[in-house]
């Protein structure tokens, strides 16, 4: 079914029953002494049998019920939708208006619910006060998360002309696997096992990888799912402006980000947190989205013999250059070389299994020539058959490996195919979550 106006398939949602103008005045006045409760306990949050209890004195009318429970205890209307694992997005864009969602897939979809300027100001500001952030018309955006990790960013007016908005991106309860990648086809088994190989190093030689791409083409899920090649004695920094990696590593540190107060005070910058990582003895350092002057921290860092891996916005290997050369990010060219690959993943619509998301080239940093970065393509996607392939004839990382580990660059090959047949293996299971992927990586070497 889709929406005559938009063309949109129609998400249907399960409402709670509406209620009656007598039922709204009766709910408002209930809520309001259940809040004066609240206060007057000095108490943040009320357990769902306090609520109850407090309810059957003031109340025997089941639909007030629900929906108090429904909006103490959730986000109101949106906790529906925020329960589908299969939405990736929640898009709230004012008052009265459809709110809109991006299902794994169907693609972009209208819902059936519409909330009141009023509901959407409340959702925003119990979001606030969890994280204990606050929005008005001096800070009138909100970056924030759910206790669930779901990314959040809010806006109210004046920024946001048609009243306030709300996009909440969604963390599957449980986040994909690499194994998940080579059946989605996102990735081969092959490209898979060579970045097991080039990440791990052979414990001799890990590789610094930035993985580039658009607006929702799944690089910090790539990103996440590739730190399960990461071996477990290491030490891992990660670096974030919202926590949103769930890495499956005993020693890690999580960091993250934070915008200044009302007095422009007290903010953590993402080149702040990451200078003081390199006081923590990283063995292996992850920045979530490298997009101005920490990069040039960054490649301080990976020069000075630091491992690191991050994400970046860019179209294609070039753009991934010269967004990084040039400002805000300004790393010198001579700096660049600290990285070895870049792996370039895109959303790519399909006429016959609809919105797909592909690693669709993964190019080796390999030296400069006249003033300009060369690059060495290793896989390509062929969109013709929906595939990637190795296409190089050698790979310097691989040689260095080789080199370092006193073996042939065959046997390199040979270790890697066997990683290939390896994650094959594994991929004939079901349902495997993270940690259940990490612990099969992790008996490879038993």
């Amino acid at each position: 079914m889709k929406n005559e106006k938009t063309y949109l398939p129609l998400y249907k949602s399960e409402k709670l029953p509406e209620l009656t103008n007598d039922e709204q005045t009766e709910y408002q006045k209930i809520k309001e002494r259940i809040i004066q409760y609240n206060i007057n306990e000095e108490r943040t949050n009320l357990k769902k049998e306090e609520i109850k209890q407090l309810l059957n004195t003031n109340t025997n009318n089941q639909k007030i019920v629900n929906k108090i429970l429904n909006d103490l205890q959730g986000y109101g209307e949106i906790d529906k939708l925020l329960s589908d694992d299969n939405l990736e997005e929640i898009m709230i864009i004012g008052n009265d208006k459809p709110i809109y969602v991006y299902h794994r897939k169907h693609g972009m979809m209208i819902t059936d619910i519409q909330l009141k300027d009023r509901e959407i100001r409340q959702i925003i500001e119990k979001i606030a006060n969890n994280v204990q952030r606050k929005i008005d018309k001096q800070t009138p955006i909100l970056d924030a998360r759910l206790p669930d990790g779901s990314r959040v960013n809010a806006t109210i007016p004046p920024v946001s002309a048609d009243g306030p908005t709300l996009t909440i991106r969604k963390f599957k309860k449980d986040p994909y696997t690499v194994i998940d990648l080579i059946k989605s086809n996102t990735m081969s088994s092959q490209l898979a096992s060579f970045l097991w190989i080039v990440i791990e190093g052979l414990n001799v030689r890990p590789s610094n990888i930035i993985i580039a791409g658009g607006t929702g083409s799944g690089k910090t899920t790539t990103l996440n799912t590739l730190t399960t090649f990461i071996p477990p004695y290491e030490r891992i920094i990660t670096i974030e402006d919202t926590l949103e990696m769930q890495i499956p590593h005993d020693h890690i540190i999580r960091t993250e980000t934070r915008p200044p107060n009302i007095e422009n005070k007290g903010e953590i910058t993402m080149n702040l947190l990451l200078k003081n990582s390199l006081r923590q003895r990283p063995d292996r350092i992850i920045v979530g989205e490298v997009r101005s002057s920490e990069a040039i921290t960054l490649f301080s860092a990976l020069n000075t013999g630091h491992s690191g891996m991050g994400t970046l916005h860019a179209n294609s290997t070039n753009e991934t250059i010269t967004r990084l050369t040039n400002p805000p990010m300004n790393v010198p060219n001579i700096m660049i070389n600290s990285i070895n690959f870049i792996i370039m993943q895109n959303r790519i619509y399909n006429a016959h299994i609809g919105t797909t998301r592909r690693i669709t080239e993964v190019a080796e940093v390999v030296g400069m020539e006249m003033g300009h970065v060369q690059l060495n393509k290793i896989f390509q996607y062929d969109a013709a058959n929906d595939t990637i392939t190795y296409t190089a004839i050698n790979c310097n990382a691989i040689n260095k490996i080789a080199q370092l580990k006193g073996i042939k660059y065959t046997d390199v090959m040979h270790e890697m195919d066997n990683r290939k047949k390896y994650l094959e293996k594994i991929s004939k299971k079901n349902n495997l979550n993270i940690h259940e992927v990490q612990t099969y990586i992790d008996k490879y070497y038993n």
